[in-house]
């Protein structure tokens, strides 16, 4: 068992909402974590045994379930995608709200009526939670699989549709498409792997109520 904790945090604008709780719980990672142009992926903090490991969004999940990193932030799309049952998310960050969503063109959107839909052809990189929320409406949903440029999958026939993540929903618009259904809010939430928590309680347990009063702290 390795003495250190390692924490999984995603690239981009999810960590930069998550810099002021670190703050507020006094952990900081080396300088080259903020260093844009570095290749470095595993940084060590001010506290000897606390090390962050810096992924993709969608991977953070996977680390923490299969017990390469302890602990992680990552959103609540990408635990319903996977549905790890070794996994733990005791803490909800409240940050990184955005919804996930389905959209198509306005011009289909003007005429179109979702509650008539029968089968859809979506394109999207969450083909579980997609099928899943079709299937309960009755519709079945053909998925086809991308992991980015979603946007483009109507402009170039690929699918009528798409589901993905909206926040101001500028990208949307910026290439003809509509929201016309919300499948669920999402935000990004503090993660366990369950055997670690089991393991190594008390030092995980101060974490989690760390990250929590801080949680708390912001809200008040």
């Amino acid at each position: 068992m390795r003495n250190t904790i390692v924490i999984a945090v995603p690239k981009g604008r999810i960590f930069e909402e998550l810099e002021p709780l670190l703050d507020q719980i006094d952990i900081t990672p080396e300088p080259a974590f903020f260093d844009e142009r570095s290749r470095q992926l595993q940084f060590k903090t001010n506290h000897a045994d606390i090390e962050f490991i810096r992924v993709r969004s969608f991977d953070v999940a996977t680390f923490v379930a299969f017990g390469a990193a302890d602990l992680g932030v990552a959103g609540s799309d990408v635990l319903m995608e996977f549905d790890y049952p070794d996994l733990y998310a005791p803490v909800d960050l409240n940050i990184g709200h955005c919804r996930l969503s389905v959209a198509e063109p306005a011009a289909l959107a003007a005429t179109d009526d979702p509650s008539r839909w029968s089968h859809v052809r979506i394109a999207t990189k969450y083909p579980h939670v997609t099928k899943e929320h079709f299937a309960r409406r009755g519709v079945q949903a053909e998925c086809i699989k991308l992991n980015g440029a979603m946007e483009l999958a109507p402009t170039l026939g690929l699918s009528e549709r798409i589901v993905d993540l909206v926040s101001s929903g500028a990208t949307l618009k910026a290439n003809g498409l509509v929201e016309v259904e919300v499948i669920a809010e999402i935000s990004s939430r503090l993660i366990v792997n369950r055997t670690v928590y089991k393991t190594r309680g008390e030092k995980v347990a101060r974490l989690i109520e760390a990250f929590s009063d801080a949680v708390k702290a912001r809200a008040a």
